[in-house]
């Protein structure tokens, strides 16, 4: 019973419409009723029902355009979230400001009655909210999802080994699967420890197509996946949803797809080292380029050439895969980026420069993906696959100057932009199905027609 709760789906109208309809009646409970006039002895002021109200409504004018101001100021002037919020997160930000605001109204005018239901109108308010913004960014499909931090569990690779030093991603047109290939593949969670870097990263995410289950495992591609920040490994499977894109491209692939490996490059939800080495954030950039692409060639059956190996991630992580997959085309030969940011960024950018470069701006500039396909040009054989949702503006932005940066480079592109939607795992989600295709095509694998 526990278990079927918590896959409960939470994007779903028979959820939404139900603690919609109830927080809605609370709130309105709690604005209009009781408003029975009221008196007091000792001179003091009779308040009207009318009174009341007048109290309780301007109270949530105010407290609406507080969280609007809150967005406004902490998302637009700040940009502590590095997300342009939507009208619909906006919306949900104010109403939950409004909600807060009435509760106070009646808490401070009383009657126990009136305010255990302003109480309920807040929760049944601020449950509604999170749903809502929820779907709008399109991260959780279930309870389980929102509230397990680590769903995959510690797994044995099987029979995978380190490959040949000139190992070639299989020919799938010679490729028997055994009849003993599993019907699917598997997600695990493995230890990729810092040896070089001593970065302190979380579990990485692993997963594995049904032809690296088999006894004897063809050589495969390798793709490494890299969430956004805030964000933990897992994120590009539970709410990006690669590993059933790939699953459907391996049951039309006799159990052929990519190996897919989504390292910590964070340490912590919400540390952002940018992916690069520095001493007041770790060495990132060492953890992932040397700790893990290490671990990847002594432990995983992969090609040795760039052609084998692609890097992808979404926000922060598409950041990052632009730095890794444009400084290092001796390792990387294709790149999917998701809605990245045209450089670095940890707040301001005179903070960015402080903790991210030891205060040397020049070192700062040099990070720049643009400034590292300047130095690296021309690419050969080098693919990139970029995507935005259409109303991300700020991204789309970015992702314009970064493609035109990357076709000067001489390297192949192309675009892949979600309808309709913005800075969220929806564009993640659309973009990978799309996009991902190509990426695999470029590995070698036989190309498919379409999504994924």
């Amino acid at each position: 019973m526990f278990t079927e709760l918590l896959r409960l789906p939470i994007v779903t109208p028979e959820v939404l419409v139900p603690v919609d309809v109830v927080a809605a009646l609370l709130a309105l409970w709690a604005l209009v009723g009781p408003l029975r006039r009221s008196a007091r002895g000792g001179g003091r002021t009779i308040v009207s029902g009318r009174g009341r109200l007048a109290v309780r409504g301007g109270a949530m004018l105010a407290g609406a355009g507080m969280g609007l101001l809150a967005v406004w100021w902490f998302g637009d002037v700040q940009d502590d979230f590095g997300v342009a919020f939507t009208a619909v997160t906006r919306m949900w930000i104010a109403l939950l400001g409004a909600a807060v605001a009435l509760c106070i109204a009646v808490l401070v005018q009383g009657g126990w009655g009136r305010r255990g239901v302003a109480l309920a109108a807040l929760a049944g308010v601020a449950l509604a909210t999170g749903l809502g913004i929820n779907v709008d960014f399109g991260a959780y499909r279930t309870i389980e999802q929102a509230i397990t931090t680590d769903p995959y569990p510690m797994g044995s690779l099987g029979h995978q080994h380190a490959a040949a030093a000139d190992a070639r991603v299989v020919d799938a047109a010679t490729w028997t699967a055994p009849a003993s290939m599993p019907d699917h593949g598997r997600t695990i969670s493995v230890r990729i420890p810092g040896t070089v870097s001593h970065f302190d990263a979380r579990s990485a995410v692993v997963w594995l197509p049904p032809a690296a289950l088999t006894a004897h495992p063809p050589t495969l591609p390798v793709l490494v996946a890299l969430s956004g920040q805030p964000g933990q490994p897992s994120d590009m499977f539970q709410a990006g949803e690669i590993g059933t894109d790939l699953e459907a491209y391996a049951r039309t692939h006799h159990g052929l797809a990519p190996i897919v490996v989504s390292p910590d490059q964070l340490g912590a939800p919400n540390r952002n080292p940018m992916c690069v080495d520095s001493q007041r954030l770790g060495r990132s950039a060492t953890y992932v380029m040397t700790d893990t692409v290490d671990w990847i060639r002594q432990h995983l059956d992969v090609a040795a050439a760039p052609s084998g190996w692609g890097i992808t991630g979404f926000s922060q992580g598409a950041t990052c895969a632009m730095q890794f997959s444009t400084a290092h085309p001796e390792v990387f030969g294709s790149a999917l980026a998701i809605s990245s940011e045209l450089t670095v960024k940890n707040g301001s950018e005179a903070h960015t420069v402080k903790v991210g470069f030891d205060g040397s701006r020049a070192a700062y500039e040099d990070a720049a993906p643009v400034a590292t396909m300047r130095r690296h040009a021309p690419y050969r054989q080098h693919l990139t696959v970029f995507g935005f949702g259409q109303d991300d503006a700020p991204y789309r932005a970015s992702t314009t100057a970064l493609r035109t940066a990357a076709e000067h480079a001489g390297m192949q592109t192309s675009l892949v932009v979600s309808p309709g939607s913005a800075h969220d795992w929806n564009t993640v989600r659309y973009v990978l199905t799309h996009g991902l295709r190509q990426v695999v095509a470029h590995f070698g694998l036989p190309a498919q027609a379409g999504a994924l």
